[in-house]
């Protein structure tokens, strides 16, 4: 949704994305953060401490900072050629001072012949092996094997695409063990507009343990999300919590209503934006909670900065 910032920053600490144990590569780029324009720098203010990423002018993310307090932070550098990214340092930091211990790097080199590949090495700032990943792609640019070696051995994760009836299935499996598999149909909504829809199944240990559907819109805005628990008693799924979300005419969220049971929770999001129209938000209030973010921008084009004057 691009509104919990705290969730991206672990993603980025990764610099993948976390996929029941495989992981796929991932560059960030100014539409994960609900930015868009020339934005330079953004900084956030949230109730667990301030986020500050920096952007290229290409949009992608060059460095994100993560502060605890006024002695604790985490800070990532992103390092891109061509768009294609090259290295990334993660550094950590506490009670002001560089901890090495707790500080890795990550390497890329990339291979585009036979087919497309990356290599990504991980080390530690004491120059200690960790990982390697190899991601293998086909001629559609879809990952297909990734690789991971470390002293512990290798695992073989194989992704598996599948076409039938208008309906794709994209499986995942680890040493030949299932991991998830993520299945995408389209569907006529309410007012005829076509929707497409994603039923995403996990395993635990080989085993179906949990699953959700995902309703996307025309303008691939998340738009309702089914959660299902697996009853082992029954064999079968169990629908526990159904979500809906709605958006405003910039696309933004407005209104996120939860069901569980008889149980209902209803969230409300209100923006003030830099700009009239279609401008970045400078602040976030969420209500019932009265939560709220605040952001500071600067743009490329004049460094303007844009912030939220209250």
């Amino acid at each position: 949704m691009g509104n919990n910032y705290r969730h991206i920053f672990t993603l980025l600490v990764l610099s993948f994305f976390i996929e029941s144990n495989a992981q796929e590569f991932k560059i960030f780029s100014l539409a994960d953060f609900d930015l868009k324009d020339s934005v330079k720098t953004c900084h956030v203010i949230t109730k667990y401490g301030k986020e500050e990423y920096d952007f290229n002018k290409e949009g992608l993310l060059t460095k994100s900072v993560t502060r605890y307090n006024g002695n604790d932070y985490d800070v990532t550098y992103y390092r891109y050629n061509g768009g294609e990214l090259l290295e990334k340092r993660s550094e950590t930091y506490r009670d002001d001072a560089f901890d090495p211990s707790t500080s890795i790097a990550n390497f890329y080199e990339i291979d585009s012949l036979p087919k497309r590949k990356i290599t990504e090495k991980i080390v530690s700032y004491e120059k200690e092996f960790l990982d390697q990943y190899v991601y293998e792609f086909n001629d559609n640019g879809n990952l297909v094997k990734m690789t991971r070696s470390n002293n512990d051995g290798t695992d073989v994760t194989l992704v598996d695409y599948k076409k039938y009836k208008g309906e794709s299935t994209t499986t995942y499996l680890m040493n030949n063990v299932p991991l998830k598999s993520v299945r995408t149909s389209s569907q006529k909504g309410k007012n005829g507009v076509m929707q497409k829809v994603v039923l995403t199944k996990e395993f635990l240990k080989g085993e179906e343990n949990m699953a959700f559907e995902e309703v996307f819109g025309p303008e691939g805005k998340l738009l309702a999300q089914q959660e299902f628990e697996f009853d082992k008693e029954e064999k079968s799924f169990v629908p526990t919590v159904r979500t809906t979300f709605k958006y405003d005419a910039n696309g933004m969220l407005i209104e996120e209503i939860s069901k569980r049971g008889d149980m209902i929770e209803k969230k409300e999001y209100i923006y003030q934006y830099d700009k009239e129209e279609g401008g970045n938000w400078v602040k976030q209030i969420i209500t019932p909670d009265n939560t709220y973010k605040t952001r500071k921008i600067i743009y490329y084009e004049s460094e303007q900065v844009a912030e939220n004057e209250d």
